[in-house]
């Protein structure tokens, strides 16, 4: 059933509906906005790193008030830390005036005897301390005034910040409205529709976290994945066994490029790359990354550009675990021992492992073998420039929330060596001074621009250079 909100009176009946679950967000106080690597652990006011990351934020926010007064916190409201290359703490607290002015250099500031005076705000703040650099930020701070009823002096601990006026609670209905409509959503209860309508909510404000510490040019926002818990898109749409260094088989080293790599390269100038493709709710990301490959590499051997099949690999690849994930270097190895691919029309996709239909008899592809690439992005970009696509592999965290422009994210947010998605690296550039790699995603034309994503090239994100290959055509 479509939730519908056409009218004004449904409107207000399924704001009444779901507020709850739009505005009762406290149980989810002490879930961090990223979830790998590591944990989240609930911390007592005792820890020590809490006492320094407290003392931390308190300083940064008076720093930056307008307030005559100094401020302090008033009410621990709840903490946690987390393992994400050094500790992140995510804490809410009270934070209220003090006697005490700014320009005073006094010991002890008391609080105000006045209730009306102490003007107590609730603060959600999350500061990343790297203790062996001697270095902390601030990631996040977020304060609201303090609402009496909204904190009450009951075992379970509400974060009053989180609470949003009635008209931005208005806004978030008709932003999820516009998502169902925009990608077709249709949801079999009003139950699941809460649900997702979320789900929804927090990944807006995960979107939020990506674009507000976004190194590049990249929008992030709204995308058809907005409605999915960050699990539900890595078990659904993802590749686990890509991170599983383990499971790799060691591969022939590519020969290095003949020369320097031009200032930029795009092979779907050049006639070596097919339209998007859609892998769908299956992690077969591995299958479209090597047909891609072998795809432009059958392009510049042999002058013609065939739509191959992943559907022969998600059935025939006994290495591999068809839709559970894949290896690059596992499916070259399969196809060698099969024979070769079939076209996209002779074996067509359906997303979901069948039984293997492969046949000798219309083999339209084959390759003598794969080499691995230098981990070095120069040259790899020289390779590309003169050799054709690579499959590549990297870590998709940021995608999930992917519009446009040339991504960036952190590197505590986009661990090089947690890849969980392969995909195909067609070209290079820049774009207003901003070098990029040209990514082929497989997730459909709808996703990013056009179905391409766009990644910062030089500082080895995302682990973009740690699993490049490429078949060999003689």
């Amino acid at each position: 059933m479509v939730v519908g909100f056409g009218c004004p009176v449904i409107l207000w009946l399924a704001l009444a509906a779901v507020l709850g679950s739009v505005l009762g967000l406290g149980e989810d106080i002490d879930r961090p906005l990223f979830g790998p690597p590591g944990s989240p652990l609930r911390l007592q006011e005792s820890d020590p790193g809490l006492k320094k990351a407290l003392q931390f934020a308190e300083e940064r926010y008076n720093r930056g008030s307008n307030a005559m007064h100094l401020r302090k916190v008033s009410r621990l409201l709840s903490a946690t830390k987390q393992l994400v290359k050094g500790i992140r703490y995510t804490i809410t607290v009270e934070l209220s005036n003090t006697q005490c002015k700014k320009s005073t250099m006094l010991r002890t500031c008391d609080f105000y005897p006045e209730l009306q005076k102490l003007k107590t705000e609730v603060c959600v703040f999350e500061v990343w301390d790297i203790p062996w650099q001697g270095t902390s930020t601030l990631l996040k701070q977020k304060c609201q005034p303090k609402v009496e009823s909204q904190v009450e002096e009951t075992n379970k601990v509400v974060d009053a910040s989180t609470i949003k006026p009635l008209e931005e609670s208005v806004e978030l209905l008709g932003q999820f409205k516009q998502f169902m409509v925009t990608y077709n959503k249709d949801y079999s209860s009003q139950e699941e529709a809460d649900h997702r309508l979320h789900i929804f909510h927090e990944n807006l404000k995960t979107a939020e976290k990506l674009q507000s510490l976004d190194q590049g040019s990249a929008e992030y926002g709204v995308t058809k994945f907005s409605d999915l818990t960050e699990e539900e898109f890595h078990s659904t749409y993802l590749n686990p066994l890509l991170s599983q260094w383990n499971l790799h088989r060691p591969m022939k080293p590519a020969s290095s490029a003949r020369g320097p790599a031009p200032a930029s390269w795009d092979w779907r100038d050049h006639g070596a790359v097919n339209s998007i493709k859609n892998q769908g709710m299956c992690g077969s990301c591995w299958a479209f990354s090597v047909t891609g490959n072998i795809e432009g590499q059958w392009f510049l051997k042999n002058g013609t550009l065939l739509s191959l099949s992943e559907q022969e690999l998600v059935d025939c690849d006994g290495l591999d675990q068809a839709c559970r994930g894949g290896l690059p270097s596992n499916a070259y190895e399969a196809i060698e021992k099969l024979g070769g691919l079939e076209t996209e029309t002779d074996y067509s996709y359906t997303g979901q492992k069948q039984s293997c239909d492969f046949t000798t008899l219309k083999v339209a592809a084959y390759i003598n073998s794969s080499v691995e690439l230098s981990k070095d992005e120069k040259e790899i970009a020289g390779w590309l420039a003169e050799n054709g696509p690579i499959s590549v592999a990297l870590n998709a965290f940021a995608m999930q929330f992917y519009r446009k422009g040339v991504s960036h994210p952190l590197k505590i947010f986009c661990n090089p060596w947690m890849i969980d998605h392969a995909v195909l690296l067609v070209g290079y550039g820049e774009r207003k001074s901003i070098p990029f790699w040209a990514i082929k995603n497989s997730w459909g034309e709808d996703y990013g621009e056009q179905g391409y994503y766009y990644l910062y090239r030089g500082s080895n994100a995302c682990g973009i250079n740690k699993m490049c290959s490429s078949a060999v055509v003689n």
